[in-house]
């Protein structure tokens, strides 16, 4: 009876056990026969291979391990191994000890004895997984690229190119191929080319700035990247003229400040201790670098359209009050508190006078911005914007067009105004310029109109 006990103990034992070495070894085979194959990212969108491309891999398998890693280029049959690395682990384990890796891969085409055209890059990864026959999950990553390493070639079709300090001007260029970006370069100012006014999708129009604080100016320069990443830099004919500029001294007075600074409270949460020369001075320079931030962001979108036609109207009956790059210097009791250079120019006439678009485009903005208050922006096509600030009222709105002489609000002094006027500026790209130059109709026929006329007439 007792050895019947005993055996019937065994037997529970037995089975026990058994269970839980089934069960272990269905969970052991779960986790060795696990699918998930290893994780493949380039890091960018790869669609193209130039001279010498540096190509970064990150390759990874979180479960079993990474087991080998290739990287080959292939090329009407011909195929060359780029990359090749083993890992160590244990395929009786089915466990890896690396679970993830970065690399990077220069690939230079020629080098390697490949043509100008299609490829086909290839990633292999292999993980430790049992799957497969301990063959292991396998990644395939192929890619179908263009091997191009031949830069793009810039015809600069305008010739002349005669511009001021503070000044602007237009370049008329054909490329040979599609670009990814392409304009003119002055200095550290870059200019972007833009297509769509001509029937030939691959002529640009450049218009591009001198900022009025460029001095010894020779880093100038059309220049052209192409999809592969290419570079072209091109140097072209253009005279510079000189331009000086004035100099104003700008008296604060406390009645100014006691009725200009209250409207600048809700931008900025001032020390309460703060006088008003102190308040007056964080509006004039921090308040002023964050408006134009907001304007120089807003000018780096554009649409592809000429909008414009002819010289820009200037505000009726008006008198110029305040030049554009004026050296201002601010006094406060007969001591300097500030330095700062205006960039446009103040037209005075009547109190609320009304205020006309300048000439047709799209408005873009219409709303109070920093110390140039309640502010218009239209933008006239090709990077070129003009701007209409100090307004007391606004009657357009962002999105809307605007044709040349159209109201888009009334002169005031919001913002950093002194008195009832508007503040005309001009912008190309994000540079503002002199707003004299467009109301000039002679210098538009010499220097924008007739070039873009020139290239028509030819048919392009």
């Amino acid at each position: 009876m007792k050895s019947k006990k005993l055996h019937s103990k065994s037997l529970v034992v037995f089975f026990v056990l058994f269970v839980f070495f089934l069960v272990a070894s269905v969970w052991t085979l779960f986790l060795r026969l696990e699918g998930e194959k290893p994780y493949i990212e380039t890091g960018s969108q790869l669609l193209f291979l130039n001279e010498s491309q540096d190509i970064l891999f990150e390759v990874s398998d979180t479960k079993s391990g990474l087991r080998r890693i290739f990287v080959t280029l292939e090329q009407e049959g011909k195929e060359v191994t780029l990359y090749e690395k083993d890992f160590s682990g244990d395929l009786l384990t089915g466990k890896g000890n690396k679970n993830e890796i970065s690399f990077s891969v220069i690939i230079e085409p020629e080098t390697l004895g490949f043509t100008e055209g299609k490829a086909i890059l290839r990633i292999v990864a292999i993980d430790y997984s049992w799957r497969g026959w301990f063959q292991g999950n396998i990644t395939y990553d192929e890619r179908e690229l263009i091997i191009d390493t031949e830069p793009p070639e810039i015809d600069v079709i305008t010739r002349a190119h005669n511009i001021s300090y503070g000044g602007a001007g237009l370049l008329i260029y054909r490329l040979s191929e599609p670009c990814s970006i392409s304009g003119v370069n002055i200095e550290k100012d870059f200019f972007p080319g833009y297509s769509g006014y001509y029937k030939d999708p691959d002529i640009f129009l450049s218009f591009f700035a001198l900022d009025y604080k460029n001095k010894d100016v020779s880093n100038v320069f059309v220049q052209a990247t192409d999809k592969a990443g290419n570079r072209t830099r091109k140097g072209f004919y253009y005279h510079i003229r000189g331009k000086t500029f004035k100099h104003d001294v700008l008296n604060i007075s406390d009645s100014f400040l006691q009725r200009k600074m209250p409207e600048f409270e809700s931008d900025f949460a001032f020390d309460p201790k703060a006088s008003m020369k102190e308040k007056y001075i964080i509006v004039n320079n921090k308040l002023r670098k964050g408006s134009y931030q907001k304007i120089s962001e807003l000018a780096n979108k554009t649409n592809n359209v000429l909008y414009w036609d002819g010289p820009f109207l200037r505000l009726k009956g008006s008198a110029t009050m305040a030049g554009f790059a004026d050296h201002r210097t601010y006094m406060y009791h007969g001591k300097i508190i500030d330095k700062q250079v205006h960039m446009g120019v103040d037209l005075a006439s009547l109190a609320h006078a009304s205020v006309s678009a300048s000439n047709n485009g799209k408005v873009v903005l219409a709303k109070y911005v920093g110390i140039y208050g309640k502010t218009v922006i239209i933008d006239h096509g090709f990077g070129l914007f003009s701007m209409y600030a100090h307004l007391s009222s606004i009657s357009v709105k962002a999105g809307q067009m605007a044709s040349k002489g159209d109201n888009i609000g009334k002169t005031g002094m919001t913002g950093l105004a002194g008195g009832d006027h508007l503040h005309f500026s001009m912008i190309v790209n994000k540079t503002f310029v002199n707003p004299i130059e467009w109301w000039d109709a002679e210098w538009i026929k010499n220097n924008i109109s007739s070039k873009i006329n020139a290239v028509t007439t030819q048919g392009m």
